[in-house]
């Protein structure tokens, strides 16, 4: 397993994340519902992705429901002194619990959310604590503040964001170094062939600052797994075939053209679609660790093999073609000009 610092931050990470959205029976009151797999398989999973050398956890307060896969992962820390063989990621800003103050990123929500997740996952600090998308009617000062009070405290170790616009981002960065405060290090974000408009603003953005990018949906739902194939239907049971809007989505010529490269490159290099997919990402600049999910144990060892898969110039040339998104202006007016931006 490769092994890479959480951004500019001097903590190692391995360059596979496991993430836990999946874990726990949800039930239909969640989004997860008849997507997500029971706790014993989920102790499984996280027990053989340490065995592989992954040290990364990724986490949030809502997936399931009521915490359900902070639980989860609470539960398997009870055994073995695995708490300490990890770097625990967790976030919180989404709806939990009733009540005016039921979601956000305000000092009095962020001080209850730290304490209702340490409490769920049985551990005294949280190791990357995210805020899981900014809040516009929150000032990021109050933000940056709430979250350097729980560093000093020692309850948190670093801090990170996901789902941020870049204007938003900039200005927590710089206000950050300004006031010295702690910043972010990471941002998690939907990153994928599919998905590539974080190259527009965000990549040269987490360049400039040295935050480490941590994709989730590296797959895009499963799409770029192997699974599916052009004018025929999701296989059953499969996240797509649930989630019949996102399929929907997803039934473009462009993103076909995608599946067609992947599978070409993964014949060539006997490597799986999936590996070949996550591998595309970990060869990318500012990416310190892909977020991979699992619902069994043998998806996590399908997995596995894309941390030390080498594509060749040729085959991320072929992905980068099949996967060229449009610009859109200002963009390409200025790759026109000066053949980049």
């Amino acid at each position: 397993m490769e092994y890479r610092n959480l951004g500019s931050s001097g903590v190692k990470v391995s360059a596979l994340c496991l993430g836990t959205m999946t874990f726990g029976e949800a039930d239909e009151k969640s989004f997860m519902h008849n997507v997500s797999c029971d706790e014993r398989t989920a102790l499984a999973i996280m027990d053989r992705a340490l065995d592989a050398g992954v040290n990364f956890i990724d986490t949030a307060d809502v997936y399931g429901q009521d915490g359900l896969s902070e639980r989860v992962v609470g539960h398997w820390f009870l055994g073995g002194g695995k708490r300490d063989k990890v770097v625990l990621a967790t976030k919180f800003r989404f709806t939990m619990g009733d009540g005016p103050n039921r979601a956000g990123a305000s000092r009095y929500r962020i001080v209850r959310c730290v304490e209702d997740s340490l409490s769920r996952l049985k551990t005294d600090r949280i190791d990357l604590y995210q805020i899981h998308m900014q809040d516009v009617t929150c000032p990021e000062e109050e933000t940056v503040r709430a979250l350097d009070d729980l560093v000093r405290a020692g309850k948190v170790l670093y801090v990170g964001c996901s789902n941020y616009a870049a204007y938003r981002l900039t200005d927590s960065l710089w206000l950050s170094k300004s006031t010295n405060r702690e910043r972010f290090v990471t941002l998690q974000a939907q990153y994928s062939l599919v998905a590539r408009e974080l190259e527009r603003e965000h990549v040269p953005l987490c360049r400039q600052w040295g935050v480490g990018i941590l994709p989730w949906s590296p797959l895009a739902g499963g799409f770029l797994s192997g699974k599916y194939r052009k004018d025929a239907p999701a296989p059953a049971g499969t996240r797509l075939d649930v989630w019949k809007e996102r399929w929907g989505r997803y039934d473009t010529e462009r993103n076909w053209a995608i599946v067609d490269a992947v599978v070409a490159v993964a014949e060539e290099t006997g490597a799986t679609p999936a590996q070949v997919a996550l591998a595309w990402l970990l060869h990318k600049p500012q990416v310190t660790s892909v977020i991979f999910g699992a619902r069994t144990v043998a998806q996590v060892d399908d997995n596995l093999p894309a941390a030390s898969l080498k594509l060749s110039p040729e085959a991320m040339k072929r992905l980068d073609d099949a996967s060229a998104l449009e610009l859109g202006y200002p963009y390409d007016f200025m790759a026109r000009i000066q053949g980049t931006w």
